[in-house]
């Protein structure tokens, strides 16, 4: 698994060095959220590890610029020194997977980084109904036709073809996607709800319906005549 760190204790990240390797992990640390970004766009991480005081940025602001840059597949852990509950609440709530407070003990963080490693662990493409998605293109193809998305359709897509069957909230949904600090609205993300239903041609002959809950939000379902994640 090729790991990023954002940390600005060098020795620090060294020991994060020292024990990823051991479990044959390829990894890159990064003292500033400068250096860090480029490397996030150009290069391909299966797991960022964040800290939340930086010099010149603060971890919070990174993860939210990482949510809105790579979307919400990219598993991400803060370490940290702060243990305050706001703090942690307020950090899972913004995009982050997990959060560790240091000193980070050998065994447990290595074990977290496995948990994520497994819940994290879709398929690259998946075939659902008529639709193929690819995460790695991030395209999706109705039969064979690549449907032009914006990134942030692409992603409200793929939670639902990924939660089919859950009842999601319109606050989850703009919570998990535009970042709970977001000025967005539900209009939208009913806008976004609507386009992709049009852009797809989302119907119950293509395999799936997305449903709305009056005065609540949404739910996927997929047509029992089709199969899920064939792939």
């Amino acid at each position: 698994m090729k790991v990023g760190i954002l940390e600005d204790d060098l020795t620090q990240i060294e020991i994060y060095k020292t024990w990823l390797k051991t479990e044959e992990h390829e990894v890159t640390g990064y003292s500033y959220a400068t250096a860090f970004k480029e490397a996030v766009i150009t290069q391909d991480f299966d797991l960022l590890i964040i800290d939340m005081v930086l010099p010149k940025s603060n971890g919070l602001q990174v993860l939210e610029w990482v949510r809105a840059t790579k979307g919400w597949e990219l598993p991400i852990i803060f370490a940290t020194s702060i243990d305050s509950e706001i703090d942690i609440v307020k950090t899972l709530r913004a995009g982050a997977d997990d959060y560790v407070v240091k000193p980070a003990k050998f065994s447990e963080f290595i074990a977290r980084i496995e948990s994520i490693s497994r819940r994290n662990r879709y398929p690259i493409t998946q075939s659902i109904g008529a639709y193929e998605i690819d995460k790695k293109l991030r395209q999706i193809k109705n039969g064979k036709q690549v449907i032009e998305l914006t990134q942030k359709e692409f992603e409200l897509a793929s939670y639902f073809f990924q939660n089919s069957g859950k009842l999601l909230s319109r606050k989850h949904l703009l919570d998990k996607l535009w970042g709970l600090n977001s000025q967005v609205d539900t209009r939208t993300l009913d806008t976004h709800v609507s386009k992709i239903r049009r852009k797809l041609n989302i119907r119950v002959e293509n395999g799936l319906q997305i449903l709305p809950v009056y005065g609540y939000g949404y739910r996927s379902e997929i047509s029992k005549s089709f199969d899920l994640f064939k792939n």
